[in-house]
């Protein structure tokens, strides 16, 4: 359980930053995909912090 949380919470994070780092290369769509960047990159660090946290003890 530890080993899929992990992943799927550091396939956000670095999505988050890759989404964030190509917001720049769209025209039009830089604020929406900046901020869907932050959000997901937040969802990567809410996991291991908030859920797994819970689901542990």
């Amino acid at each position: 359980m530890k080993l899929i949380a992990f992943l799927v919470s550091l396939a956000l994070f670095v999505g988050g930053i890759y989404l964030m780092g190509s917001a720049f290369f769209v025209p039009g769509l830089e604020g929406v995909l900046f901020v869907a960047g932050i959000l997901i990159t937040t969802a990567g660090l809410f996991v291991p912090v908030h859920i797994l946290k819970r689901v542990d003890s």
